[in-house]
């Protein structure tokens, strides 16, 4: 359902990598790995089409990205480093709103109930700038608990600043995702049990 071919990528005056080939079916548990700097960030962007190739394509369900990039929008999550808050909102309005411009249509509830499944039950009511950078990446882990029905979620080291219980958590949440046909492709450097095969693509191998 997703396809990369022959994906390279040029930041300033440097290939990071090139000739990337990349299929994600229904179902899977795919790991981006290599040593910092290789372009693994910059990869799940080009998936994300955030970012533009210097060469090759993206498809979704065997269209390019371009040519569905409203419909893959809808059915894509993408979390990366960057929490994306509003510093004036609470973290409950803040995923109140990231939901709603996603077109999810949740209720209070149910983003309460979010925020305290990640931890942040206590902080739901303060507003996001008095949050640490932990609570404040967070907030945005908390849209996965809303995003069952969004086909491919996108996750940029999501374990990060989390604590033994939201690790473990997060990981069955993501074992769930695939096991009703979601797709997940992530970034990690911790070393998580899934229940879901996980499937490493080492993209050290396509570094120039």
């Amino acid at each position: 359902m997703l396809e990369v071919t022959e994906l390279a990528c040029l930041r300033g005056d440097r290939m990071l990598f090139a000739d990337v080939a990349l299929t994600v079916q229904a179902g899977e548990l795919v790991r981006i790995a290599g040593p910092n700097g290789v372009g693994k960030t910059s990869l799940l962007r080009l998936l994300c089409g955030l970012a533009q190739p210097e060469h090759g394509q993206v498809s979704w369900k065997g269209q390019r990205l371009e040519r569905t990039r409203e419909r893959f929008h809808r059915e894509a999550l993408y979390l990366g480093h960057a929490a994306a808050l509003n510093d004036l909102l609470t973290p409950l309005e803040n995923l109140r709103f990231a939901a709603a411009c996603h077109g999810l249509g949740v209720d209070a509830g149910r983003c309460e109930l979010a925020l305290e499944r990640i931890g942040l039950g206590p902080q739901r009511d303060l507003p996001a700038k008095v949050l640490s950078q932990g609570q404040r990446r967070r907030v945005g882990l908390a849209r996965l608990y809303l995003s069952e029905n969004v086909p491919l979620w996108v996750l940029d080291e999501p374990f990060t600043a989390l604590d033994v219980a939201a690790v473990r958590d997060l990981a069955d949440w993501l074992d769930a995702h695939c096991a009703h046909g979601g797709m997940v492709v992530m970034t990690t450097h911790q070393d998580v049990p899934f229940a879901t095969p996980m499937r490493t693509f080492d993209l050290a191998e396509s570094a120039c």
